[in-house]
């Protein structure tokens, strides 16, 4: 009882003789320092919000400036052309005894000195934009680094010299440009002229030309003036339409999952796992807070933006009956949790102080060990966030706005993140192939009622320790996600550490008020709601097949020895792959980043290109000079690495026409040739995993501390999805996802396929491999 008393600030009882109140001093001193703890944030925002809004300059920097021009007055030189006798004539006379001309010419020279300084920094941010807006260097080949381009990285890094915060080049960072339609059109039907014969060809060529000439103008105008007016042209229309107007489940189709380290095992302790991995997240968030976190900088000096960082945490998608809407709050001072089919609300602080791993540790093991059962129709209340969304949007306004079940609900939605304790184990067993794929398919979609796929992320701990996420993909993408753990799994493992037994370091305090139990009055109409969504989610996991695997013989660091970027080399394998597995090629989706520009999110690389398609024909026919093969595969790889950064650099194809098309559909305006365009299927859907954004360890002390990156489900009910991540110079984690709904795909096949072509590849170029 003394935790409940705790719980409450005060009671009172009214008695004949009046009102008794009796205050629990321990609840007041938590509610004084949650108040200070908010305090301080808010101060600490001012304060970064004051050093982000000068950055390149500083308050040193001003200081500077004023002294420099008190110091002219005193050796009688007007560094200031007059200006500062011009602002002391301005000031007004006689405001005090204190108000002495001293006074006033001090004053004057701190106002002309503040607006030099001011306009000293407007010319900086804007010199760094210019030089931010070029990208030759992109298409420099390597080693050989132009003086134009030399010059520029010594001006870009004498301007960004000082320590920058994380949002410190947000406003220098340059907008997305919009394309010229001519070059997007070449550039498209570029794109699909393997994918056509002739007759195709030609009509398509024809609808392009009549789009370009008579609809195009008109469209381009309206979207070159919002390029003007919005920060980015692309980025609030992708995520409304693409993401929050989608009314098909989130899981599969939607979320995507991360794995963890797979070779090493730091302990089996379920809940001593999540006290550090948790106590690592909220480190994590309040260096977000205090923008402490250091940008991403292509090439140690290109910054990227950070925008998609900040709903990292504390951000929850509300279903909708038309779309979906994304709640981001300021701060949340708990997490809420799964287990055996009851929710948990977990406190992360005492007072103003983050909770240790250890007290962290303590409180998940309660909830492992409290032996309640489920409350009529809780189970599988999250299946809700796994089917549809208007039936979920549906069921939360009917019985979720108000009352008991809308305090729990709020508690959900309003929670840092959702986490959820399995009863299952999973590990990679590298002896046990499909030990992975399994691993994978539990973080995809577990058994559709024990993730919150609303959450912007939810961390997954299985019994045996092992643990993953499950990520909602609307808010970011996924090196944002990616970037958070690497930072907590860099952490747990060189900072926190674990006591021998494998318990979280330190002595808990057992008088911390136990995790509450959220409470839930579910009508028997919510309940058969509740399964109706358990049922479509259920038949969507069912149709996932997903085949992961490590491929071993070479990775990285032997594909370099072919002279081409490791990417490149995937991608022209995967094409081999799926021609061998399909016999015919198709359109195929590669996300790359556009975050060198503001608010920049992706941009689509399509992979299956002319010179692709003719390396993988020689390939199969078999008949070609291994010199002629070589020669064949330089081309396609030149050809894909200057199409990623074209992308990179807002000059691709899909974002653009994509704009287009909303333009058009704004302005009721019809259009055969776009209506076509994002009709067309992506059945070969990729994307590479970014690793090692953050240096938390060095990879070549620690070769097993390797995540096998993560994936998702298929884009198209007859194509593959495939994610990989080239795991540092050895090795390369491939995810593949396809139906099992589907007679023409197979994930195992495929990946046998990619296995196989991945060596025929490095053969030609006679790249020594280790065994499998």
């Amino acid at each position: 009882m003394a935790e409940a008393h705790q719980a409450v600030a005060f009671q009172f009882t009214v008695t004949p003789d009046g009102v008794d109140f009796r205050l629990s001093r321990e609840a007041l001193k938590h509610i004084y320092l949650s108040g200070i703890n908010s305090w301080k944030k808010r101060l600490i925002r001012i304060k970064n919000g004051i050093l982000r809004g000068v950055y390149p300059g500083s308050p040193t920097s001003w200081l500077v400036v004023v002294m420099a021009t008190v110091g002219s007055s005193y050796c009688k030189m007007d560094i200031s052309m007059g200006l500062v006798c011009y602002i002391q004539k301005c000031l007004p006379e006689g405001c005090g005894p204190y108000w002495t001309p001293q006074t006033r010419a001090l004053l004057s020279m701190a106002i002309f000195s503040t607006g030099v300084w001011m306009m000293g920094i407007f010319f900086f941010r804007q010199t760094l934009k210019l030089l931010l807006s070029y990208h030759g260097w992109m298409f420099e080949m390597h080693g050989r680094t132009s003086h134009f381009t030399k010059v520029w990285a010594i001006c870009v890094r004498l301007l960004s010299s000082r320590r920058p915060m994380l949002y410190s080049f947000q406003t220098s960072l340059p907008k997305l440009p919009v394309p010229s339609v001519p070059a997007t059109i070449q550039r498209y039907l570029e794109s699909v002229r393997p994918l056509m014969d002739d007759e195709e060809y030609y009509r398509m060529e024809t609808l392009a030309k009549e789009f370009q000439d008579k609809t195009a103008p008109r469209l381009q105008k309206y979207l070159v003036l919002k390029s003007w007016w919005a920060t980015n042209y692309v980025s609030d229309w992708w995520e409304e339409y693409v993401y929050l107007r989608s009314r098909a489940p989130l899981m599969v189709n939607s979320n995507y999952y991360v794995m963890e380290f797979v070779l090493i095992k730091n302990t089996n302790i379920q809940a001593a796992r999540l006290g550090n991995i948790v106590h690592a997240m909220i480190m994590y968030r309040r260096k977000l807070d205090r923008e402490e976190i250091k940008p991403v900088m292509a090439l140690g000096i290109v910054p990227m933006c950070s925008y998609q960082m900040e709903r990292m945490f504390n951000t929850t998608r509300i279903p909708g009956k038309e779309s979906d809407l994304l709640q981001h709050l300021s701060d949340s001072r708990h997490v809420a949790v799964y287990h055996k089919g009851r929710f948990f609300k977990v406190w992360l602080y005492e007072g103003s102080q983050l909770l240790k791993p250890c007290d962290l540790e303590m409180q998940f093991q309660r909830i492992l060990d409290d032996p309640s059962p489920p409350q009529p129709g809780e189970e599988k209340l999250a299946a809700l966030t796994a089917g549809g969304r208007v039936e979920w949007a549906q069921a939360r306004q009917a019985f979720f706005s108000s009352g008991k079940n809308k305090a729990a609900l709020d508690a959900i939605e309003r929670a840092a993140f959702f986490v959820a304790l399995d009863e299952e184990s999973h590990h990679y067993d590298p002896e046990d192939e499909a030990s992975l794929s399994l691993y994978g398919k539990a973080l995809l979609h577990g058994n559709c009622y024990n993730r919150w796929f609303d959450k912007s992320f939810t961390v997954i701990a299985f019994k045996n320790g092992q643990l993953g996420l499950n990520t909602e993909h609307a808010w970011a993408d996924a090196p944002i996600i990616g970037h958070l753990w690497e930072f907590v799994l860099g952490t747990e493992t060189f900072h926190l550490g674990y006591t021998e037994t494998g318990h979280c370091l330190g002595k808990p305090n057992p008088m911390l008020a136990a995790p509450q139990r959220l409470q839930w009055d579910i009508p028997e109409q919510c309940r058969t709601v509740i399964e109706s969504s358990y049922q479509v989610a259920t038949a969507l996991a069912d149709d996932v097949e997903l085949y992961c695997f490590q491929f071993l013989p070479f990775g990285k660091g032997l594909i370099k020895k072919c002279r081409t970027s490791p990417d490149a080399f995937v991608q022209i394998a995967l094409q081999l792959a799926h021609f061998r597995d399909r016999g015919k090629f198709c359109l195929t989706y590669e996300a790359s980043m556009t975050r060198m520009f503001r608010e920049g999110r992706t941009e689509t690389v399509r992979s299956c290109t002319s010179e692709s398609t003719a390396f993988v024909q020689a390939m199969v026919e078999g008949s070609h000079m291994k010199a002629d093969l070589q020669d064949l595969f330089r081309k396609a790889s030149k050809k894909h690495q200057n199409m990623y950064r074209l992308a990179m650099t807002g000059a691709g194809i899909d974002r653009h026409l994509f704009c287009l098309y909303l333009v058009s559909k704004y302005l009721g305006v019809s259009s055969p040739f776009l209506a076509e365009v994002l009709s067309e299927p992506w059945r070969l859907s990729t994307s590479q995993i970014a690793q090692f954004q953050i240096r938390m360890f060095e990879p070549d002390k620690y070769p097993n501390h390797l995540a096998a990156g993560g994936g998702f489900g298929p884009v198209a009910d007859d194509g593959y999805g495939v994610s990989y991540m080239i795991a540092g110079e050895n090795t390369i984690f491939f995810h593949i996802s396809s139906k099992f709904s589907s007679s023409e795909t197979n994930a195992q096949r495929f990946g046998n396929h990619i296995r196989q072509a991945l060596l025929d590849i490095a053969d030609l170029f006679q790249v020594p491999k280790s065994d499998s």
